[in-house]
């Protein structure tokens, strides 16, 4: 008996449905969710980590793949050149920590910052330089803002969203 991590893709919007649905088959599944802080407080609480994907371990000798394609909510198993793709343990673990990283800090900062604001740069290369948010990039913990450069050009730079903070706005025009 070998168990393996594998990576299920779900229907869209289905993540959540297809996690319970396999837990109720007995299957081990790993579903990242980050904390998210919803300005509407009828809003999801949650919001998956890979939008679309989750991570299920499993004997693929003891059981066969095409039974997860007939789960309801499940669209397929994640597979390259025709074989099914085996995620290794040490990139899942990796996985747990991070999210459960950034749940442990509130959970996703950049939740709170929408397109348009200006941002104030606090870390890495660019510390100290103020910006726009251009957009939160899906999926990941980062963001792109654009910074005004030479001869008047905002020039896009993504960068993790802890990275910026909302700025203040001052008194002046």
């Amino acid at each position: 008996m070998t168990l393996n991590w594998h990576v299920i893709r779900s229907k869209p919007n289905r993540e959540e449905f297809l996690a319970r649905e396999l837990e109720s088959r007995d299957v081990e599944v790993f579903y990242p969710r980050l904390v998210a802080n919803p300005v509407n407080p009828r809003a999801h609480r949650f919001k998956s980590y890979f939008p679309g994907y989750l991570f299920i371990h499993v004997d693929l000798e003891r059981i066969n793949a095409s039974a997860f394609e007939r789960v309801p909510g499940a669209a397929n198993l994640v597979s390259f050149g025709g074989e099914i793709s085996a995620v290794p343990e040490t990139i899942v673990q990796a996985i747990r920590r991070k999210v459960d990283a950034i749940n442990a800090a509130g959970g996703e900062k950049k939740a709170a910052l929408k397109p348009g604001d200006r941002v104030e740069i606090e870390q890495g290369p660019f510390a100290g330089y103020t910006a726009i948010l251009d957009a939160s990039l899906p999926g990941s913990e980062r963001v792109r803002v654009l910074l005004r450069m030479l001869a008047s050009r905002d020039l896009p730079v993504e960068m993790p969203a802890d990275y910026v903070r909302l700025r203040k706005p001052s008194g002046k025009n």
